[in-house]
């Protein structure tokens, strides 16, 4: 089953998506000096390597465990694990590309992917997948997803999954209240107040306010507005006013039906802050369904895809694509080729993808049966292939989104939240540097 969509030039990233939801100095092949500019070699194929980890401690346990699978078939190569967390993955790399000390392979998820590959730190990987056996089973669509993301040329990361927003919702308490599944904007709206009792701490949602928080955003801004392009020509539609008065109604819910602590949570703080409370709703992605069985169990929520409209049309943003990325200064390129290849290759992708709940993009990997018994799983890959769902995409090819999208709007999304700043005011800003951003690549491309 095909759950992409092509995409559009370079700007078409990725119809389907995915998260995102994606620290430490480690030695980079022989000696840990690689750095932007150093071309590395091939090595002798066997010896150490390090691997980054882009989303340490959340995916540590399952990465050691195909480590441990790994190195039985190579029991002469070593990987180095160095799990690094998603919030400071991206200034990791940028230090290490700027003074030294990459790894041999790193996590990439599509997002930061082109300010990487703009630096010049990462080795193409078209040669080496033409002859590798799994050029017949990746999804086509999640490796042209990660080749535009670069800016549409070469292939810079093998894709090994891929997210999609959830709306996870607790059956038990919808139930209670006589409460319809929040399928559309209007139901979720009423569930959240039915759901809101303060006076007792009970919320009818949990808003993501700290790291992450503004794709989140942009999620229900569209799927709100119902707006399906990101730009009209070269401006961004972000500052639309239909995207004005959706982010006005969502921004509202804050303190009125969710916990006030929420304006400092990442997504391990909500995702724990909904695991263990009485909070009716909360909007992540695939990648926490294993956590919502462990601490809730199987019978008493559900993982749905994000609302529609009341007509039935679903808009949502595109999530990036996470890959394996081979870095140019690997002193053993040969060996962290062999990791990468066993790492997306079927058992291992599978079992990576059933532990995070998300999109194998290794073909025979998503055929695999524990795709049917995870459900958010499996409705997020229908929803997709629905004529119904509209797919916003998110212009990941530029070097500048990453930074735009997080560290520079995510103090004054928090400021929105408070009442310090108005919806319009910060969707403005946001759009005047997206344009900008835009215009600078277009000129780069020229």
């Amino acid at each position: 089953m095909t759950i992409f969509r092509s995409s559009r030039g370079h700007r078409a990233v990725l119809a389907f998506a995915l998260t995102v939801a994606l620290g430490a100095s480690a030695a980079c092949g022989d000696d840990g000096s690689g750095a932007a500019g150093d071309t590395g070699n091939e090595g002798s194929g066997k010896g150490e390597i390090t691997f980054w980890d882009n989303n340490g401690g959340v995916r540590t346990d399952i990465w050691k465990d195909i480590i441990k699978d790994f190195e039985q078939k190579h029991p002469d190569i070593k990987v180095n694990y160095v799990g690094v967390a998603a919030t400071e993955v991206q200034s990791k790399y940028d230090t290490a590309i700027q003074g030294g000390g990459l790894p041999d392979v790193g996590g990439i998820g599509a997002a930061m992917l082109a300010g990487i590959a703009a630096q010049d730190a990462l080795e193409p990987l078209d040669s080496r997948l033409a002859k590798s056996s799994l050029t017949e089973r990746l999804n086509p669509g999640m490796v042209q997803s990660v080749r535009a993301a670069s800016g549409g040329t070469s292939l810079y990361t093998l894709p090994t999954s891929a997210n999609n927003g959830v709306l996870y919702y607790r059956t038990d308490l919808f139930e209670a209240a006589g409460l319809a599944a929040p399928t559309t904007w209007t139901k979720f709206f009423e569930a959240a107040d039915k759901l809101t009792d303060k006076g007792r701490n009970k919320f009818g949602y949990t808003i993501r306010g700290g790291a992450g928080s503004v794709a989140q955003a942009l999620d229900a801004m569209y799927g709100q507005s119902g707006i399906t392009e990101f730009w009209d020509g070269d401006s961004t539609t972000v500052n639309a006013q239909k995207n004005v008065e959706a982010l006005e109604k969502y921004v509202a819910l804050y303190k009125k039906n969710t916990p006030s602590a929420d304006l400092n949570n990442d997504f391990t703080k909500m995702v724990a802050q909904w695991d263990s409370g009485e909070i009716g709703m909360m909007t992540h992605n695939l990648g926490s369904y294993q956590d919502h069985v462990k601490a809730l169990g199987p019978d008493t929520f559900r993982g749905i895809p994000s609302p529609t409209l009341d007509d039935g049309t679903r808009v949502q943003v595109s999530n990036p694509v996470d890959g394996l990325g081979l870095f140019k200064s690997s002193k053993n390129k040969a060996a962290a080729w062999k990791f990468i290849e066993f790492a997306v290759d079927h058992e291992a992708n599978s079992k990576w993808n059933e532990s995070a709940g998300a999109i194998p993009a290794n073909t025979d990997a998503a055929k695999d049966p524990w795709i049917q018994k995870s459900e958010p799983t499996r409705l997020a890959a229908e929803a997709l292939n629905d004529d119904s769902t509209k797919i916003v995409q998110l212009p990941y090819y530029l070097p500048d989104w990453n930074t735009i999208s997080k560290a520079d709007n995510e103090p004054n999304f928090q400021k929105v939240l408070l009442g310090k700043m108005a919806a319009k005011e910060f969707l403005d800003d946001l759009a005047q540097q997206l344009n900008k951003a835009q215009a600078e690549w277009k000129k780069q491309q020229a």
